[in-house]
């Protein structure tokens, strides 16, 4: 009987791997790669303002400022919100905004405090976007490198093709064998749950957003009430994604890894602590589906590993074949993203340890009431309140 359960078991977990690797195979080669997309002659160019929340960046935001700072695009505006930082932050965006040759492009504003029902950076974001004039709004983080050519590109492209909100997939650079291999994976992950290459489809309800960049025309945040129907929300990228799509605008995803880059986590630490925000909200806080969710990754990518050294016969056949089939998904992912290969032998590991990160992020948000995030307390009745 044991043995019967385990034969299907193995036939259901051949089967959905067959069927996801298919749909993001199939999926990758409907997005669009971005720095093979020419914009056309004799362009109307509209203006732009890039919106950046900075809080306690001091080891980033030189770089990746200096970058949008120099962004081949002429009439261009770069606001950056400095959110109570404690460290230097605050400090070297005055030294950038006081250089002559930053002084036409670069207006940056300083928060004291946060008011009630706001995430610190999406109330940054709200008070960059007020701030702004231009007729494309490009929200970003304060770590993220771009191209000179990243703008231009976007721009024309949303425009010609009539996109209102843009997203843009970035670069993810780690150090180490574990992080690299858990950026590959939570890729995977991403995609099979968000199919992001369906967004552009009107009759889908899939949708995406990406805080590394989202470009949306300046009437289209306003028409969806910007950041206010998000003010609570640690996804945000990915719910303002859902606010546009929702409200009938037209939306599209980008491949951008040769054009953007982000210094991710730089350790585990980090990585543990940095996605303590969002792992338990990005199941809207409830328990149900983190629990099945941790049921459905351990019995699809963590016991077939384990399987193929304790069963036999075509139940170990059918495993190894979904080992197999998850590793070569794997290994065209890292192509993608350009990483190396042989992280994807990290998987089963990574996996326990993503595992791990939703359930510690569920208990301490339920044993806390609410999450800490860059040094800030929300409570949990507020963040489950603010439903998209």
């Amino acid at each position: 009987m044991f043995d019967q359960i385990l034969f299907w078991a193995a036939a259901g977990t051949l089967l959905m791997t067959i069927a996801v690797a298919g749909s993001l195979i199939r999926g990758a080669r409907q997005i669009t790669k971005l720095d093979q997309f020419e914009p056309p002659a004799n362009f109307a160019w509209p203006s732009v303002s890039v919106i950046v929340a900075a809080r306690n960046e001091e080891r980033n935001i030189a770089e990746a400022l200096q970058s949008l700072l120099h962004l081949d695009y002429d009439d261009l505006e770069v606001l950056v919100v400095n959110d109570r930082s404690t460290d230097r932050t605050g400090e070297i965006l005055e030294a950038m905004a006081a250089e002559p040759r930053y002084a036409e492009r670069l207006t940056v504003q300083h928060i004291a405090e946060l008011p009630p029902k706001w995430l610190g950076k999406n109330h940054a974001h709200q008070i960059g976007a007020d701030a702004a004039r231009g007729e494309w709004l490009l929200f970003t983080d304060a770590d993220i490198v771009m191209q000179p050519s990243t703008l231009r590109r976007a721009v024309a492209y949303a425009v010609t093709h009539e996109i209102e909100h843009l997203p843009m997939l970035p670069a993810v650079h780690v150090p180490g064998f574990l992080l690299q291999s858990f950026i590959v994976l939570f890729t995977i992950y991403f995609s099979a749950y968000f199919k992001p290459w369906k967004a552009k489809d009107p009759k889908s309800n899939a949708h995406v957003g990406i805080g590394a960049f989202n470009l949306v025309r300046a009437e289209t945040y306003r028409a969806v009430g910007g950041h206010q129907p998000i003010a609570m929300r640690p996804d945000d990228d990915v719910k303002f994604g859902k606010l546009v799509k929702k409200l009938g605008h037209r939306q599209e995803v980008v491949d951008g890894v040769r054009l953007i880059s982000v210094e991710w986590y730089a350790s585990l630490g980090e990585l543990i602590r940095g996605l303590e925000k969002n792992a338990f909200a990005g199941v809207d806080y409830r328990i149900d589906i983190l629990v099945g969710s941790s049921i459905v990754a351990l019995l699809g990518n963590v016991w077939p590993f384990a399987a193929i050294f304790v069963t036999h016969g075509a139940t170990q056949a059918m495993y190894g074949a979904s080992v197999a089939g998850l590793l070569l998904l794997g290994i065209a992912t890292s192509w993608g993203l350009r990483v190396r290969p042989y992280v994807v032998l990290g998987f089963p590991i990574v996996m326990l340890l993503f595992i791990y990160i939703q359930w510690r992020t569920m208990i301490l948000t339920l044993a806390t009431g609410g999450i800490r995030w860059r040094g800030t307390h929300y409570p949990l009745a507020d963040l489950k309140a603010n439903r998209v």
